[in-house]
């Protein structure tokens, strides 16, 4: 019997997930649908920002409540260094020992092949990886992933996968990730101890070869994961290359499954996925970029160190409802000013952990004003005054984002 029983036209569920498709966009591929996990609903499409240590750096997990974050990442490969499984085991997993009571989603460990690759060797057992803590060596299997995850107690875990850049000039090698990656998520299925409470995606690979990639949805979807990740991109391929892998893996994928582009963190990138079909996204960037003063913007990231702001006692942003913006007359505000952050992003951290708890909320705010959208049926509105409100002049434009919107039906230079 299949892993999903449809419920109703519009929703499925699985032991320990349920999808419900709320609206579609009637001229693009865009959703909006509700995810419920172990740990509570989830509104898509989503943002997700990543607590690789079992933390957001910065900021407490009240604050990142705060944000409306209700699904963040953890990553497995870290966790599993350090504290170590038995740490995880005697605590009761990752929820408790960060002090967080939404849902957590946790990184397979694959995708330190790439950026740890000088210190991994793959084979078909799995990888071997040399610890960046001692240097002690450590082998990550399918198995002991899906172990490891188990006692991270995350809601959603992601298959052990073999990850490489899309850029990677060989194809056979990228032929046998692709193979490799079905093979391990057999393997991650059937050592998988916690299928009622915890939910397993496949990572569908295959680099910029479309062929490779739709021969790879075939085989994942025939597995039939609670979840579906689209996986090795963000790998330095171009735009164009990266919207056409999005876009013929979402056309082939069901449509009541989650959908989720890995590692994808750009305001654009975000809103083209979303038109392009995409469900779910992480990245490090909006918590990285805000460490070193910058702040996400409706119109563009501003470097808050520019000695501009020095004197500019408006909010980070105006308009903008984080509770860093937010008038401090305001339940739950703190109302910090430009000049404030300017002050301290120099030299002291309180900078970062406030531009951290904006950007994170920008991101989250941005999706969700694209599910608003997409249920009212004013997406292509949406999508053309955020690109509007980031670029001023039309003439400078994307010309990655222009093309990939075309083919959903979507033109940014038409009133």
């Amino acid at each position: 019997m299949s892993i999903v029983q449809r419920m109703a036209s519009n929703k499925a569920s699985s032991a320990a997930l349920t999808f419900e498709l709320v609206a579609k966009c009637s001229t693009t591929r865009a959703r909006a649908s509700i995810l419920t996990l172990p740990h509570g609903p989830v509104n898509l499409p989503i943002f997700m920002p990543v607590a690789t240590q079992a933390s957001l750096k910065g900021i407490t997990p009240e604050q990142l409540e705060s944000t409306g974050c209700r699904l963040c990442l953890n990553n497995t490969y870290h966790l599993g260094l350090k504290p170590g499984q038995e740490v995880l085991d005697a605590v009761g997993g990752a929820h408790k020992l960060q002090g967080w009571k939404h849902n957590l989603l946790t990184d397979s460990g694959g995708f330190q092949m790439v950026s740890l690759l000088k210190l991994a060797k793959v084979t078909e057992e799995g990888v071997r990886f040399l610890s960046p803590h001692d240097g002690s060596p450590m082998l990550l299997t399918p198995e002991h992933s899906m172990s490891l995850q188990n006692s991270i107690g995350s809601d959603i875990m992601m298959q052990l996968d073999d990850v490489l850049v899309t850029t990677h000039p060989d194809k056979a090698r990228m032929r046998e990730a692709m193979e490799r990656s079905v093979r391990w998520l057999d393997r991650c299925i059937k050592a998988h101890k916690n299928p009622d409470r915890q939910n397993l995606f496949c990572i569908i690979q295959g680099g910029l070869d479309l062929e490779m990639r739709r021969e790879c949805c075939r085989e994942m979807v025939a597995r039939d994961t609670p979840g579906i990740a689209i996986g090795g991109l963000s790998g330095g391929e171009a735009k164009d290359d990266f919207c056409k892998v999005v876009a013929t893996c979402t056309e082939m994928l069901p449509d009541l499954k989650p959908r989720y582009v890995m590692g994808i963190g750009y305001p654009e990138d975000l809103v083209v996925s979303v038109a392009l079909g995409a469900d779910m996204f992480d990245c490090v960037w909006p918590t990285r970029t805000a460490r070193f003063g910058n702040a996400i913007t409706k119109h563009g990231v501003l470097n808050m160190k520019k000695e501009q702001y020095a004197k500019d006692f408006g909010p980070i942003e105006d308009g903008c409802g984080c509770p860093c913006c937010r008038p401090v007359d305001q339940e739950g505000a703190i109302g910090v000013t430009r000049a404030f952050v300017h002050h301290n992003s120099a030299k002291e951290t309180v900078a970062a952990h406030l531009l951290t708890i904006h950007n994170v909320w920008y991101q989250l705010h941005l999706m969700g004003g694209a599910r608003d959208a997409i249920i009212a049926d004013k997406f292509p509105a949406y999508v053309k005054e955020f690109f509007n409100n980031l670029y001023p002049d039309r003439k400078s434009y994307p010309s990655w984002a222009v093309n990939a919107l075309k083919t959903v039906g979507i033109d940014l230079f038409e009133s």
